[in-house]
């Protein structure tokens, strides 16, 4: 712990209170504070992953057009289904896919035979012989060759290396003809060939592009719908994770809580000139600080009217146990203070100048309060 000024009294274990043959009770809770604090710590990094996934949530909602208020109303009844379940309807799913597309595929088969079957189909059968046809600018024209054996090949192939749907070999189907088109002469036979091939082609295709079009809606439909109880089940997960969390933190804050008063109750009764130094110490806190610790006054007097404009603090009136809880606190609360000056440079002064208005009302309090005191006779 980094040293404080010289002004701020010292607040070692002797100086708390705490008898110097009770160290080793002193580090026992000392150590199992800082374990509750590190729990703290990790539990709040939960938090603000949770934080982090409600924001992230919110802004795919407000980005999103997807779906009417009759859809919105729906998705609300939505049973939030597990992640088993989940897992095996995306099994389901995409074996019902690859079927219905292999379906697709099987159909758009028969389009390729009828092409292929035709008269003029022999020139666009095997690849190109561009070194036997003496071609030296073919692949100067032609980025990418495509044959209808080539296409057969990937239709056939069974190693995952193959079409994955429709709209794939339809793109090759063209591209087969394009590269005839484009490296001929249109008054070239093989031109001319090929022009004829591909407006047969797209007639055909026309006929079975309604059904490609209605898988793909259907499949754009599902994803959406798998995508939709993803997400359920995440904000289900992390909702599960805020409740424990809360229960955690609400543990964590009872068992600190109950530490602090074990602490403080085998505390020494406060001399009066710690008790002198606390009320110097306290009129030095910041205005944030200072409310909190006017905040523990209250918590153990409840008729004290911690935000009241005018303050007045009795330092002898205070319980013991509430005396060494603001010794605690104004030790952190200015150590903290000093850390952070020091790191930025020493300029704290500045910072201190906003607070002025309510550390001198406290200190006015305080002073009014030893005057009172000054005037009784000493015991």
């Amino acid at each position: 712990m980094e040293p404080v000024m010289a002004s701020v009294p010292d607040f070692g274990n002797a100086e708390m209170g705490i008898p110097k043959d009770n160290n080793a009770e002193t580090d026992m809770y000392r150590c199992r504070v800082n374990e509750i604090f590190q729990k703290v710590d990790e539990l709040e990094q939960k938090v603000n992953e949770v934080e982090q996934f409600y924001l992230n949530s919110n802004k795919k909602q407000q980005s999103s057009s997807r779906g009417s208020s009759i859809g919105k109303e729906r998705d609300k009844e939505r049973h939030v289904p597990s992640i088993k379940k989940q897992q095996q309807d995306a099994s389901r799913r995409e074996a019902a896919a690859a079927k219905r597309m292999q379906e697709l595929m099987r159909q758009f088969g028969t389009i390729v035979r009828q092409i292929t079957q035709h008269k003029w189909a022999w020139p666009f059968m095997q690849p190109v012989d561009v070194k036997g046809l003496g071609l030296h600018d073919y692949y100067e024209v032609i980025e990418k060759p495509m044959d209808f054996s080539t296409i057969k090949n990937q239709m056939e192939a069974k190693d995952g290396t193959g079409y994955k749907n429709v709209r794939e070999i339809c793109s090759d189907v063209r591209l087969v003809f394009n590269n005839a088109m484009k490296y001929n002469d249109e008054g070239s036979d093989v031109h001319l060939m090929a022009k004829t091939l591909l407006e047969k082609f797209e007639e055909k295709w026309q006929q079975l592009l309604p059904k490609v079009i209605e898988e793909e809606k259907r499949r754009e439909e599902e994803e959406a719908e798998a995508q939709l109880d993803m997400q359920l089940v995440r904000e289900a997960a992390h909702a599960k994770m805020v409740r424990e969390l809360s229960n955690e933190l609400y543990e964590l804050d009872t068992h600190l809580e109950q530490l602090r008063e074990t602490v403080v109750h085998k505390c020494r009764k406060m001399s009066t000139e710690e008790k002198r130094n606390l009320g110097t110490a306290i009129s030095r806190l910041s205005t944030e600080d200072l409310n909190k610790a006017l905040e523990i006054i209250a918590q153990s007097n409840p008729g004290f009217q911690a935000m009241a404009e005018e303050v007045e603090i009795d330092i002898d009136a205070q319980r013991e146990s509430t005396l060494w809880r603001l010794k605690f606190f104004v030790r952190d609360a200015l150590e903290g203070r000093d850390k952070n000056a020091a790191s930025n440079g020493g300029n704290n002064n500045n910072n201190n100048s906003n607070n002025n208005k309510r550390k001198k009302e406290i200190c006015d309090a305080n002073v009014k309060t030893a005057k009172k005191k000054s005037k009784k006779p000493s015991s």
